[in-house]
């Protein structure tokens, strides 16, 4: 596979340690030897590894203390920690008496969480590895990504389906399943299916609690878990003031790749046009939004907005500041203007976009069109959002 250039930018000031969460296979590990190639490296999905640290946390502080002074001026990298929590207090320890810096990789902090692990109490920076974005391509297949989503191995490589396939099923087994995050698995499996299918629009947890043969409570959870294991993540309505009209607790979920949720409901989009279309472009739209939103270090908020009787923007971001509607058409008519219109009327947002795959930027009173390409390029150089 090509090497690719990620966004992400991890410098550490001397003293600093920071916390690399991420889906597995989004290139954490990769990222790291390549970034930090004199790091002293321990890996625990080695299975060897894991049950000597598990059962001696104090290992890491002998072993290192036994270390010269360059080998220990870069930062130390400990790869899926959450599977030795104990390590934290270890960790914690050398940060404060020895002066060292750690990298702490994982793809879940909720086990350190619900074991009341030791997370450093702010000694360590959070970031975060995405999916490929496109600001990280030279030239992005758009149909390519909706397909195949946008983890590497999945987007570079021919045989994806089934890699895409084994990714799903192994991702449930080994991250929720081993790790012991729920223990009915049977629901657990419906409640993900039934997920799939409802996902990118309203979240209703009576509806999905009553395929699942679970209660509304339990569909919650499960939902946090997928948000705990960076699986996907809720945005909620808009609601700068209060209206009868306007939806206001129904929040939305996307899935964290669009070529996850592809796979969960069987979908496979040949042209770009037409419903699935739609749905797939927006969900790649958010996620390019959730990636900038962090790895730009602006932290704006990412909203939508829909009234009961069907309007709807599908981000708002910023507390207002930028609406934006994704359409799937290559030609906006009339009809796709009615929400957004609608927002523009009563918020009057700096910024009213509808992306699509018009082929040229176009401006219909206070909404530009925009093609998706364009919005993009915006959007990773800087000008749509400052």
């Amino acid at each position: 596979m090509p090497v690719i250039q990620r966004a992400l930018n991890l410098e550490l000031p001397e003293r600093q340690s920071a916390f690399l969460w991420g889906a597995r296979k989004t290139g954490k590990s990769t990222y790291l030897k390549s970034t930090f190639p004199k790091s002293l490296l321990f890996d625990f999905l080695k299975t060897d590894l894991l049950l000597e640290f598990s059962k001696r946390p104090s290992l890491l502080r002998e072993r290192l203390l036994a270390r010269d002074d360059d080998a220990l001026k870069h930062p130390i990298i400990l790869d899926e920690v959450q599977r030795v929590p104990n390590l934290l207090n270890e960790v914690h320890w050398l940060i404060e008496n020895e002066g060292l810096r750690f990298i702490l990789c994982g793809s879940s902090a909720r086990k350190l969480k619900r074991g009341k692990a030791n997370l450093l109490g702010g000694r360590a920076w959070r970031y975060e590895m995405f999916p490929l974005v496109s600001s990280e391509l030279r030239e992005i297949d758009l149909l390519k990504a909706l397909n195949r989503g946008l983890i590497p191995s999945h987007y570079l490589r021919d045989d994806f389906r089934r890699s895409l396939k084994a990714y799903v099923t192994d991702y449930l087994k080994e991250e929720v399943f081993d790790e012991g995050l729920t223990r009915n698995i049977p629901a657990f499996s419906r409640f993900f299916d039934a997920m799939g299918y409802s996902h990118g629009e309203l979240t209703n947890y009576s509806n999905i609690a009553r395929d699942c043969g679970v209660d509304s409570k339990t569909v919650k959870e499960y939902y946090q878990i997928l948000v705990d294991t960076l699986l996907g993540r809720f945005i909620s309505p808009f609601k700068k003031r209060q209206s009868r009209q306007v939806i206001g607790k129904a929040p939305k979920f996307y899935l964290f790749d669009v070529g996850v949720a592809g796979v969960l409901t069987n979908r496979q989009i040949t042209d770009p046009r037409g419903e699935l279309f739609g749905k797939a472009l927006e969900h790649f739209i958010f996620m390019e939004l959730a990636a900038h939103r962090s790895l730009s270090e602006l932290d704006y908020e990412i909203n939508f907005w829909r009234t009961k009787t069907g309007l709807e923007v599908d981000f708002i971001l910023g507390g207002g500041e930028i609406a934006i509607e994704v359409k799937g058409t290559s030609r906006v008519d009339p009809k796709h203007l009615r929400g957004i219109s609608a927002f523009t009327h009563e918020f009057s947002p700096k910024k009213a976009i509808i992306v699509c795959s018009e082929q040229q930027e176009r401006v219909l009173g206070p909404i530009r069109i925009m093609p998706w390409r364009s919005f993009l390029k915006k959007l990773w150089n800087g000008s749509m959002i400052q």
